[in-house]
């Protein structure tokens, strides 16, 4: 199978299991930015229940503009706040040190675009989780026919490997998988884990993929 997703900003589990079961993965680049997604939040567990970490991005008077041409902004020393949020939430988890060097980087160098710098953490994740999906920018918003409610899988002409015109299945998770009213996902049923304050909270499912690395470490792929 082969999906199409939307950029994320360290996404959560069930994002990751589309790409570690995908062969072929499209990340949308042309779809228009909206806020409030994972493009650019994720959300982790802390001493205090849930916390979203959100990137901020510079102002564009609420027109609509395309994902590959969203700028993050510098305001508020965010990369600082959102390494301290993770220190401070997972430092005790068991495999954030050995991590910390891998990630640090993230939030201590600039990238100019968000989908840029959400494509960069992409492809260090899977490195990090040992998955191998193919990844591609798309060329141009990709518009598939509407299917029924609850099934994302959709026949659609969408090029493969540089060859236009290919007629192939396609799941397309792009407005499925988002933190308000997500959409059915038959597919996906989260799998508990050990998770740091799971005593305190319970299982919280569907966190960022780092609440699943931190805790879980090599063994995180076969939550996916």
């Amino acid at each position: 199978m082969n999906t199409l997703l939307s950029a994320t900003y360290f996404g959560p589990v069930q994002w990751y299991q589309k790409l570690n079961r995908s062969g072929l993965c499209y990340i949308e680049q042309h779809d228009n930015f909206i806020k409030q997604t994972y493009r650019n939040r994720c959300v982790i567990a802390t001493t205090q229940g849930t916390q979203a970490l959100t990137v901020p991005i510079e102002r564009y008077d609420g027109l609509k503009c395309e994902m590959r041409d969203i700028r993050i902004s510098d305001h508020g020393a965010w990369r600082h706040l959102h390494w301290n949020a993770l220190v401070s939430a997972y430092g005790e988890s068991p495999f954030f040190e050995f991590y910390a060097d891998d990630l640090r980087p993230f939030f201590e160098k600039r990238w100019q675009f968000l989908y840029d710098y959400d494509l960069a953490i992409t492809e260090k994740m899977c490195e990090l989780l040992d998955i191998h999906p193919t990844l591609r920018r798309t060329e141009e918003y990709i518009k598939l026919p509407d299917s029924t409610a609850g099934d994302n899988t959709k026949a659609a002409l969408i090029p493969s490997d540089g060859i236009a015109g290919n007629l192939m299945q396609w799941a397309d998770y792009r407005e499925v998988i988002r933190p308000k009213h997500p959409l059915p996902d038959a597919d996906f049923q989260p799998r508990p884990y050990y998770q740091v304050y799971k005593q305190k909270f319970g299982f919280q499912p569907n966190l960022s993929i780092l609440d699943l690395l931190f805790n879980e470490g090599n063994e995180a792929v076969l939550f996916l």
